[in-house]
């Protein structure tokens, strides 16, 4: 059971990314005392630590490799199959997320889509919904995208021990850590075959009623296209996103964090790097019945060195590739390669890994979409594999308008109307007769 508990910690570290230093003497005192109450309930995830955990990682000196990682982790099954490399052929609510100028690719009138995913046996929880509003002029979409991660039912414990050195479980309250984004987006064709988009992001991270913050950012995207190929370019938070942390801890807390060796956080900013995605995508379809896409991305960080295909002190860069196969326009299978990463095998030679994902999806003509992938979502580690599903509805499907019928719109309106001569006033022309000679 302690290997478990201990299991518990190793997943806790990677996903919070860093682990304060007085874990061994938190772990020796607190957790040790509630180990069995959190047994008794069957409820055995985490401790305190948890949000010690990511309140100890709001006060950098400079800006964080991870701040809000949840913003990257992605949405809809359809994109975690093709290993994330969308930014080129994205053409559903979800563009709203990857490149907001493909939102006026939807081919319906209101579009929805749901996603709910769970990792760490269960432990987090991810969830997604959006919704996105073409308008007939086929110029311009405006999208609305939610997104939840979040640790439920966390055992409080710091008044699990009274002020007489005594246990009592009935101290022990629960709390949630939650992370939020909502992204509110617009699209317009510029010109033909060219659009761009842009969303306004609003970020906020809750801790139960001890720490809470505020984010604002922006995203843009550019998509082309020429003839069968698609090129793509997004830049995520181009303004260079920043979240205000507040903290609120009664006196007593206070006085149990210093006892324990735990440091107590400050009024902060965190602020979180643009990163640049862009690649070129490839569609053809053979006989109306088989469809071929194929999808190269490349993204590019500025936070500093990461352990990336390519990286320097500066930038780094990671590819993404991604196929889809379609038949009949109804059935799809789809895989895709992304998270290169250098390593050392046993015998101290570097190598290289990379993460494989794969899917497949059924559509109903452009109203229904089921979606599904496996994937590592978390990016956590080669043993956590998730099972995602995702749902897109349409509604109403949309009549697309040539781009020349938009362009020359107001010319046909200009052009007066073919007059018609009532019939009493057209004269008949009389034959000539033949004259005598």
């Amino acid at each position: 059971m302690q290997r478990k508990i201990n299991n518990y910690y190793l997943i806790i570290t990677r996903f919070w990314v860093n682990l304060p230093c007085s874990y061994l003497h938190w772990r020796n005192t607190i957790f040790n005392e509630s180990f069995n109450y959190m047994m008794h309930l069957l409820k055995t995830k985490f401790t305190l630590l948890t949000l010690l955990i990511l309140t100890g990682m709001l006060s950098f000196a400079q800006p964080p490799k991870y701040s809000n990682d949840f913003m990257y982790i992605g949405v809809g099954a359809h994109n975690f199959g093709m290993g994330n490399a969308v930014v080129a052929s994205t053409s559903d609510v979800t563009a709203g997320y990857w490149n907001p100028a493909g939102l006026v690719r939807i081919p319906t009138k209101m579009q929805f889509s749901f996603m709910h995913n769970e990792y760490f046996a269960g432990i987090a929880k991810f969830d997604y919904a959006g919704i996105a509003f073409p308008l007939d002029s086929n110029k311009h979409a405006f999208a609305v995208n939610f997104m939840r991660f979040g640790v439920d039912d966390i055992p409080n414990t710091l008044d699990l021990i009274d002020a007489d050195g005594s246990v009592n479980y009935d101290n022990v309250r629960n709390f949630s850590v939650g992370n939020y984004g909502i992204l509110l987006s617009y699209a317009r064709t510029i010109i033909q075959n060219l659009s761009v988009g842009v969303t306004a992001k609003i970020v906020h991270n809750k801790a139960g009623g001890f720490a809470r913050s505020w984010g604002f950012g922006a995203d843009v995207g550019v998509m082309y296209t020429i003839k069968d190929w698609k090129i793509g370019l997004t830049v995520k938070d181009i303004t260079t996103t920043f979240n205000a942390w507040s903290y609120s801890f009664s006196d007593r807390e206070k006085q149990i964090l210093a006892q324990t060796g735990n440091v107590i956080p400050k009024t902060s900013t965190e602020i979180t790097l643009p990163r640049i995605q862009f690649g070129a995508a490839y569609h053809k379809t053979f006989k109306d019945k088989i469809e071929l896409t194929a999808e190269l991305d490349w993204e590019l960080t500025t936070d500093g060195q990461r352990n990336t295909l390519i990286s320097t002190k500066k930038i780094s860069m990671d590819p993404r590739i991604g196929v889809e196969l379609g038949l009949w326009k109804i059935f799809y299978v789809r895989g895709g390669v992304n998270n290169f990463q250098k390593l050392l095998n046993s015998k101290g030679k570097k190598t290289f890994s990379v993460q494989p994902n794969m899917g497949a999806g059924f559509k109903y003509k452009n109203f229904v979409y089921v979606d599904y992938a496996y994937t590592d979502v978390g990016k956590a580690s080669e043993n956590q594999y998730s099972h995602v599903v995702s749902l897109k509805l349409g509604i109403n499907k949309r009549k697309r308008k040539e781009n020349t019928e938009l362009i020359n719109a107001a010319d046909v309106a200009e052009q007066p109307e073919n007059i018609t001569l009532p019939a009493e006033q057209v004269q008949p022309v009389e034959p000539l007769q033949n004259q005598p000679k």
